[in-house]
């Protein structure tokens, strides 16, 4: 078969499905873009009960994600292209082979499904998909459309997963845990629990565009060296000295990006945890938010996602190369050590090395990527963390937004400036290679 009569016959089949229905007015209420929204918010619920630590978070957003992108692809053929060819090693997507399939329930069966592969609490997303199909019921959705468009679905779905267990992640769950070095400059771990470090061999999972882990270094580190007044320790004395006179303003920026999915809070013998989003989830929520304001389509909301998630997961694997190459010690270790051994950051220290900071990377390269979709003064407010107990902030563009958080982990007394400045480097020239590398809408592109 030649290629536009691909397409073409793939069209037909999406949408002929009007022609043998009588009420057709659900139609328009399945591709509204809350309905893919809500199975976003869903997912991020859940990967903050389940407690998934920022590099897996990234991977669970992407998979689900790029499920639903591709059929959307398959199904405006006109508007966007597939990635099979553009991110590594992913094959060809199973067309419809059912008049009745609709592409969007399709996406949204195949989102949830691929989903509920990658978490542990598959009773919530089996709770949300029997509300999701109560709806359906309420939009008077035919049953033949609902059959057809999850058997689609979960085809696809079937192919995403297959294609995700070869990424290198079961592999790494039997790599060792990190051997600590008793040396000054290396990494340890930090009170009040001490936790292991996390995903010291994340720099092997397959990347999406990257042509490696390593692909985009950042310059090296400052040597590590305790004199008065070398570079090092100046940095370290900065970071000891704004965290003991911080205004109410830093306080509040550092709090809105803390974003550490699992805080523990001791009380005496008593020990509780409070479970927050991950630092991907935050823009996330932005994407959410910026295509509410944008009033964007169905498939333009998927599109967003699409770019936003790859570019989340390859920031994560570049930023945690670097990690756990350089080792760098954080600052409450060596405060504690040398300078006064009651200081405490603002913010819990995270189980894993300093430089870069992953704050700085990941944000830095999601702002490039909406700030390609949408622009450089899109202002917005971010009311990501307002069910976490925090005000909302405004911003007026996706950059401004990504300096904040990255200058936010100074604030919070866990990163020195040189991982900061050196994370939103690495962040940019990760999220404009994604850019460069991803084509999806095509008329924008």
């Amino acid at each position: 078969m030649k290629p536009l009569t691909l397409i073409f016959s793939i069209s037909i089949l999406f949408f002929t499905q009007c022609s043998f229905e009588k009420n057709t007015d659900y139609l328009n209420k399945v591709k509204h873009p809350e309905l893919f929204l809500s199975a976003m918010q869903n997912l991020t619920d859940i990967v903050v009960y389940d407690i998934f630590s920022p590099p897996v978070a990234s991977r669970v957003y992407l998979y689900p994600t790029l499920a639903a992108y591709e059929i959307m692809a398959q199904a405006y053929p006109d508007q966007y292209a597939t990635l099979v060819g553009q991110v590594k090693d992913l094959q060809t997507i199973p067309v419809p082979d059912n008049d009745y399939v609709n592409p969007h329930l399709s996406a949204l069966f195949a989102f949830n499904t691929v989903g509920k592969t990658l978490i542990f609490s598959e009773n919530k997303m089996e709770t949300f998909e029997e509300n999701f199909l109560n709806q359906l019921d309420e939009y008077d959705v035919p049953r033949r459309v609902i059959r057809a468009s999850k058997e689609h679905g979960n085809s696809v779905a079937k192919t995403i997963l297959e294609w995700a267990s070869k990424d290198m992640y079961n592999q790494t769950r039997t790599f060792p845990k990190y051997t600590i070095r008793e040396e000054d400059q290396f990494w340890k771990p930090t009170p009040p629990d001490y936790m292991d470090g996390i995903e010291p061999h994340w720099k092997e999972i397959r990347t999406m565009v990257l042509d490696s882990s390593n692909q985009f270094e950042p310059k090296p580190p400052l040597p590590f060296d305790l004199t008065d007044g070398s570079p090092f320790q100046k940095q370290l004395m900065e970071v000891f000295e704004i965290g003991n006179k911080l205004n109410e303003e830093q306080v509040e920026i550092a709090k809105f990006w803390d974003c550490n999915p699992y805080v523990t809070h001791h009380r005496g013998h008593a020990m509780f945890a409070t479970k927050k989003i991950t630092p991907g989830g935050h823009w996330i929520g932005i994407t959410a938010i910026t295509t509410r304001l944008a009033g964007s389509s169905f498939e333009d909301t998927i599109n967003a996602y699409a770019n936003v998630t790859i570019a989340l997961f390859d920031a994560f694997i570049s930023c945690w190369d670097e990690k756990w190459d350089t080792l760098i010690v954080r600052p409450e270790t060596l405060i504690n050590q040398y300078y006064d051994e009651e200081w405490l950051p603002l913010l819990q220290t995270p189980p894993f090395p300093e430089y870069t900071s992953g704050h700085s990377v990941i944000s830095r390269a999601a702002a490039v990527i909406l700030t390609d979709l949408y622009g450089d003064n899109f202002s917005f407010t971010d009311t990501t963390e307002v069910a976490y107990g925090l005000p909302e902030r405004k911003y007026t563009s996706f950059l401004h937004a990504s300096e904040e958080a990255a200058i936010s982990r100074l604030y919070g007394g866990i990163h020195y400036r040189m991982a900061i400045e050196e994370g939103v480097a690495q962040g940019e020239v990760v999220g404009n290679y994604v850019v460069e590398k991803i084509q999806t809408k095509k008329q924008e592109k």
